[in-house]
């Protein structure tokens, strides 16, 4: 269907009725709804203009669809007004849902926070983004948005981040309010979010859903709004249901409207999306319906004019300004709130109510129309509000009321690069992240006293036990250990407002959610934060998308997967991670490390830590393993100078570990599978086969040097040159246990010829030499691949 089809059958726009000085007992000052009516037509129209502009004006050469979505942004229209101009503080925050973007710029605009020269460019190269961005946008943004219901999920964390920040008992200034589609909370991992523990003691978080009843494709089929109802209270929350506005609650108190009200709350969606798109008269005599009601219902309609009962067939609770005030007002601080406002999506657009009006544009003529309702002129389309009309004057005020220091960016926080340990024995790198934040608390107790690690219910079984007992549980007030009394309880849970270990339900997605707030603290808050986040390797995966929106969102923090690869032979296929080494590589804003003793541990975590706060820094993936490993095959170099050089090339990305005097081949190996390219090399030796090894510790490093080498990218290339310098060249053979592409591109380095060995299968159970062998990673494999290639 095509734009104009949408607005061929569309009846008149809704006129906004007059509105008492006094609503719902809240007093308002006078002519204040007049002007907040005022301003929402204004939201309305700059936000259709500026999809408008962007779709029907700006020159596209390219032919390619813009996009945007003028009837998502009429839909919050109202409630965006009544929020901002009304009941917004500075000390607050608000996500708004994707697709309302416009709408967002379009209030900035009035308080005066965005100039006018930018409303022309959205989706353009440098202009507005399509969706909410902390990180692109010329605009300020409280939270970036985009993938839906991640931003919901992110007031959240955001609240939790705050309250952990702030190192205050109780509930810190400012609510964190979330501006939503109904269609998002479709979404599981909202769901898995407002049912963690942590979640329903957050009194600051209100989420506000436009319950539009429409997705992108259709009508939502069903009534969803008590089952929702349900889902929220028992999870703890208040629930504040905004159906229908003032002059709807004037006729239902007449008689016969009871008969009404019964008949539009058993209406199906559908079928009340298909009266908005009828004509004022059609409405009057489909509105009864069938049943016994409908005598009653047509009775109390035979009062109104048609004009009449179309504008109250479209008066709902979340296009009601007294309403919206009211119900904004009545929030309770001592729990979540979750408004579910009911609106029409497209309201006050020709589109209204369509089902496929998503992305749906107003022609040429139905923006004329819009304009001329509204008092805008299309030719001037950002022309301001009339100078010291109410209207503008409420605009400055708010804009002087919302006005926010700017956050000042703290000085980064100083991380040692080396502690000055050289473990011995038997070690797992999985052990060592534990031992390192145990030595960080001598070593640098400011530093460590900024560390906050987060797990979804691993602890423990990830090596943080004695972590966790040395600086306790974080929970917002002091609580009983009634285990600390038992002396067969390893693991104390010490929780108290000073903890530094967050403890969420076995949800990972709330674990990465939780990870990018806290490491955006010291831009939201100017308190810097050193977040860590503990999961097993293989779910990485579920949590992927909000990890990645986290860093694309500022959130700066440190990911670990642990225990990781086929290594962990025991436990099956199903808990075996194979490209989780690559994802690292591929992801924006990250740094991935993989080492392989303890010792490479310690300084690419310490490294990891000292890149949250720096000027040019980001975030970090360390993929660990629970394998023990002689620590005496690091061969840690005993002299100061030597060691140093040896810890600048581990973070920087790999090391070598064994130099033969004339190497015929190279085995480049990474993590576990260390032990093996050692005991290979020492093998080839025995057969006249001569060769180098080499600890990779980051391949998404050496990937950047190599490619800032080939004039891609801006990176340090100098750990290229001095672990696989060109007098050294020779075939090599890369082994990890991870898919093998992982380091496919260190042939071309030098450009020789290379033969790759990693896992491309399921795992299998086993023991470990099985397990290795199965895949073709065992010592045996890179022996025969050596050979191969030297033959």
């Amino acid at each position: 269907m095509t734009t104009a089809q949408l607005g061929a059958t569309t009846p008149q726009a809704p006129v906004h009725p007059p509105v008492p000085a006094r609503a719902h007992g809240n007093l308002v000052p006078d002519g204040e709804y007049e002007a907040l009516r005022a301003i929402e037509d204004r939201v309305l129209w700059l936000s259709s203009a500026i999809v408008h502009h962007a779709n029907r004006v700006r020159p596209n050469p390219s032919g390619l669809k813009v996009g945007g979505h003028q009837a998502s942004c009429a839909s919050l229209a109202s409630i965006m007004t009544a929020l901002w101009f009304r009941h917004l503080r500075p000390e607050d925050r608000v996500s708004v849902k994707p697709h309302a973007s416009p709408a967002l710029h379009a209030v900035n605009h009035l308080l005066g926070r965005l100039d006018a020269a930018y409303l022309p460019t959205l989706r353009a190269f440098g202009g507005l983004q399509s969706y909410p961005s902390r990180s692109k946008d010329p605009d300020p943004v409280d939270y970036s948005t985009g993938s839906v219901g991640i931003g919901a999920t992110a007031t959240i964390w955001g609240a939790l981040a705050r309250r952990y920040a702030s190192g205050e008992p109780g509930t810190p200034r400012g609510r964190q309010y979330a501006l939503l589609g109904d269609a998002e909370l479709d979404e599981g991992a909202v769901w898995e979010a407002v049912l963690d523990p942590q979640t329903a003691g957050l009194g600051e978080l209100v989420w506000i859903v436009d319950l539009n009843r429409q997705s992108l494709d259709r009508v939502v089929p069903g009534i969803a709004a008590d089952r929702l109802q349900g889902m929220f209270a028992s999870a703890g929350w208040q629930v504040l249901t905004l159906k229908y506005g003032a002059e709807l609650e004037e006729l239902f108190a007449r008689p016969g409207g009871s008969a009404l009200r019964r008949r539009l709350d058993a209406m199906p969606n559908a079928e009340y999306q298909r009266l908005l798109r009828r004509t004022d008269a059609e409405v009057r005599g489909l509105l009864p319906g069938e049943g016994p009601d409908a005598p009653a219902i047509a009775a109390l309609l035979g009062g109104l004019d048609d004009a009449g009962v179309g504008r109250a067939l479209r008066n709902l609770g979340g296009h009601d300004l007294p309403a919206l005030d009211a119900t904004l007002g009545a929030v309770d601080d001592e729990r979540p709130t979750v408004i579910l406002a009911y609106t029409i999506k497209g309201y006050g657009l020709s589109s209204q109510g369509h089902p496929q009006n998503h992305s749906s544009l107003l022609t040429d003529t139905q923006l004329a129309a819009l304009a001329a309702r509204v008092g805008a002129h299309p030719e001037r389309p950002w022309e301001p509000l009339p100078a010291g009309s109410p209207a503008a004057r409420l605009c400055a005020a708010a804009g002087e009321r919302l006005r926010r220091e700017p956050v000042p960016v703290p000085p980064p926080v100083p991380v040692p690069a080396d502690i000055g340990r050289t473990p011995s024995g038997t070690a797992t790198t999985q052990a060592a992240l534990g031992r390192v934040l145990l030595d960080l608390t001598r070593a640098a107790p400011e530093t460590a006293r900024r560390v906050v690690t987060v797990s979804p219910d691993v602890s423990s079984s990830t090596n943080l036990g004695g972590w966790v007992n040395k600086v306790g549980v974080w929970a917002p007030r002091e609580r009983v250990d009634w285990f600390g009394d038992d002396a067969e309880t390893l693991l104390h849970w010490r929780e108290k407002p000073t903890g530094q270990h967050i403890e969420l339900g076995i949800a990972e997605t709330n674990l990465v959610g939780l990870l990018g707030e806290l490491g955006a603290t010291w831009s939201r808050w100017g308190e810097p934060l050193l977040p860590i986040g503990v999961l097993y390797d293989p779910f990485v995966q579920r949590a992927l998308e909000p990890w990645s929106f986290g860093m694309y969102a500022g959130g700066r923090s440190v990911l670990v997967g642990t225990p990781s690869g086929v290594t962990l032979a025991p436990e099956g296929g199903a808990h075996q991670s194979i490209t989780t080494p690559s994802l690292g590589i591929e992801q924006p804003g990250c740094t991935t490390w993989e080492p392989a003793f303890a010792l490479d541990t310690e300084w690419v975590l310490l490294a990891a830590l000292a890149r949250l706060t720096a000027p040019d820094g980001g975030s970090a993936y360390l993929r660990l393993s629970t394998r023990p490993v002689d620590q005496s095959l690091a061969g840690v170099p005993a002299d100061p100078a030597a060691r140093e050089r040896r810890r600048r090339q581990a973070v920087a990305g790999a090391y070598a570990l064994r130099r033969a005097e004339r190497p015929r081949v190279t085995l480049a190996a990474m993590g576990a599978m260390v032990p093996e390219a050692l005991q290979a090399a020492d093998r080839l030796a025995a057969q006249g086969v001569a060769a180098d090894v080499v600890c990779v510790t980051s391949p998404g490093l050496l990937f950047r040097a190599l490619d800032a080498r080939s004039g891609h990218g801006q990176a340090e290339s100098w750990v290229l040159d001095q672990v696989f310098p060109a007098s050294r060249a020779t075939p090599l053979v890369t082994v990890l246990d991870g898919h093998p592409h992982t380091l496919a591109f260190l042939g071309n380095v030098h450009r020789v010829p290379l033969s790759t060995l990693g896992v491309t299968r399921f795992g299998q159970s086993g023991a470990l030499d099985e397990v290795y062998r199965h895949h073709g990673i065992d010592t045996d494999s890179i022996v025969a691949a050596a050979l191969d290639l030297t033959d």
